[in-house]
């Protein structure tokens, strides 16, 4: 079976199909919770020689708190994430605050990314292997053309050289994450889409 077919909510991403997922309060959660598991995600970073910027999982989580929650949830979300880490909750990558840091363009750049996902996943951007490539490849393409001229202009490098240490190392690790969420999401649809049909013959 295609999990292309599944669910037959049109506009739908998978938060709508949680339980009191259109209430005010469930949304608030949602979108905390999205900051938070950046947050999280953040934190599992290396270094990469060379490179002011690590290798985290925050851009993996930025896209699928986007994808999950739609746009409007996912700029909520990943806004929360990037205000109250500029005011100094350290869960930036490795830790970091501020505003002064020359990564700063990464977050936003997935401020926008997950807002664009989101859009894409409410039309069917995330139902099959395919099309969620195509959207993780989108998503990634924005907070690399923030992040890098962003990345530039902080440090002094010309955009070559911002290239080269703010892009290049990392996309293989990249076209893992995509790999990882080209699983992960098409599948979740496919359960909730069998949970629903089998809810429905009960």
């Amino acid at each position: 079976m295609s999990t292309a077919a599944v669910p037959a909510r049109t506009g739908a991403v998978l938060a709508d199909l949680l339980p009191s997922s259109r209430a005010r309060t469930s949304d608030l959660a949602l979108v905390a919770g999205g900051a938070l598991l950046t947050g999280l995600a953040a934190q599992i970073a290396v270094p990469v020689p060379g490179s002011p910027v690590p290798v985290s999982g925050q851009t993996f989580a930025a896209l699928l708190v986007g994808t999950a929650l739609g746009a409007r949830r996912g700029f909520l979300s990943l806004g929360l994430y990037a205000l109250a880490g500029m005011v100094g909750v350290p869960w930036f990558a490795q830790g970091e605050a501020g505003y002064a840091m020359p990564t700063l363009g990464y977050v936003l750049g997935m401020l926008l990314a997950a807002t664009a996902v989101g859009a894409l996943a409410r039309r069917g951007a995330d139902r099959s292997v395919a099309r969620m490539a195509g959207t993780m490849a989108v998503g990634s393409l924005i907070v690399y053309a923030v992040g890098v001229p962003y990345l530039a202009l902080a440090t002094g490098m010309s955009l070559s050289q911002a290239v080269a240490a703010g892009m290049v190392p990392f996309l293989i690790g990249d076209a893992l994450k995509a790999a990882l969420a080209m699983g992960l999401v098409p599948t979740a649809w496919k359960l909730l889409g069998d949970r629903d049909r089998n809810r429905d013959r009960g």
